[in-house]
């Protein structure tokens, strides 16, 4: 905040809250703001309702406010003279506008350029959690690669993921893609009524959180033998996230990670293909920083955890992607996730 010259942090929901103190904010309409000035002692200011929810505070108070209070007014009053205010990205709108009629000629910004470099390099707990979940979500690949497939709707083999996920430990499930056949070439297809059929192949891209860290994971099933189209294009992509994952070292420009995996697609014929960047940064959310794209030269530095997951996807015919999630280190890109990368043949 010194280096920035910002007087006053301002967190409401989303995932910077949590990290910082412990308490997730519900997304209500009653106010929930974090007050950190950049000296002095931090203020949560609650909904009283909602108090009894927050663990006993360590090093910050708590200021439960009544329904016939106005905590806008009550936020505004401990900003106080503060004139460069960071407010985090997913405040409610209403809440931004009415702070910005209250304190006059205040200036707001972003509070992720605060909290998003302290966030993207992870701490050895944070690893230990991602770890937990990276293992936790590899076995639901695990147990999906003894299961029937064919005859089943992609909704069906959805829930079926979202229960083992929850079985595995996760509190909450993120997101469960599966997408068959040709709609699998749509990257974040939702899982719909179509009927699975022998000889399609499947994609499978799951996570949840788990101890307040994000899993996720990707990988392909086919129902029967694979198509031989498939199986050329799956080992270009093999190979391109293996070159994604060996280019992450310490120092590297974030953006090598994805041309030296983008550089094998191309070579191979498929460049047109890969229509996203190759990977995000994931903790207590599933995308932050550091995000693996062109155009972002920011080095990679140890304690940086993001996805690698290249794939390539053929308008009206298939899709494959593989994911897996790395962790930076002074020895070298490692990844947590350690589920076979095969397609896997299932019933």
């Amino acid at each position: 905040m010194a280096e920035l010259d910002v007087d006053t942090l301002l967190l409401s929901v989303g995932a910077d809250l949590p990290w910082l103190i412990g308490y997730e904010a519900m997304p209500l309409e009653r106010l929930t703001m974090f007050v950190c000035p950049r000296e002095g002692v931090p203020t949560l200011v609650v909904p009283e309702l909602e108090a009894p929810r927050v663990d006993a505070a360590d090093g910050f108070t708590i200021r439960p406010w009544a329904e016939h209070e106005d905590p806008i007014a009550i936020v505004a009053s401990l900003v106080g003279d503060g004139y460069r205010l960071a407010i985090g990205r997913q405040t409610w709108s209403r809440f931004l506008l009415q702070l910005q009629d209250v304190c006059g000629g205040s200036v707001f910004l972003d509070a992720t350029t605060i909290t998003g470099p302290l966030r993207a390099v992870k701490e050895a707990d944070e690893i230990d959690a991602l770890g937990r979940a990276a293992a936790a979500i590899d076995t639901v690949i695990m147990a999906m690669r003894e299961r029937p497939f064919a005859g089943r709707t992609e909704a069906d083999v959805a829930r079926e993921i979202a229960d083992r996920i929850l079985e595995a430990g996760h509190e909450r499930v993120n997101f469960t893609i599966v997408a068959s056949g040709p709609n699998a070439a749509s990257p974040h297809h939702e899982p719909g009524h179509r009927r699975i059929e022998v000889g399609d192949p499947v994609l499978v891209d799951i996570g949840g959180t788990l101890d307040g860290y994000c899993s996720d994971i990707t990988r392909m099933f086919s129902v029967g033998p694979a198509r031989p189209d498939l199986v050329e294009a799956y080992r270009v992509l093999v190979d391109a996230q293996e070159a994604g994952v060996r280019a992450g070292t310490v120092g590297t420009p974030c953006e090598q990670v994805d041309s030296a995996a983008r550089q094998v697609i191309v070579d191979a014929g498929y460049g047109e293909y890969f229509v996203h960047r190759t990977g995000h940064g994931i903790g207590a959310e599933a995308h932050e920083d550091p995000y693996m794209v062109f155009g972002n030269d920011a080095p990679i530095v140890a304690g940086n955890a993001y996805s690698v997951e290249p794939g390539i996807y053929v308008p009206g015919e298939f899709g494959v992607r593989l994911e897996d999630i790395v962790i930076a280190t002074d020895h070298g890109p490692q990844r947590l996730n350690h589920a076979p990368r095969d397609i896997a043949m299932v019933d």
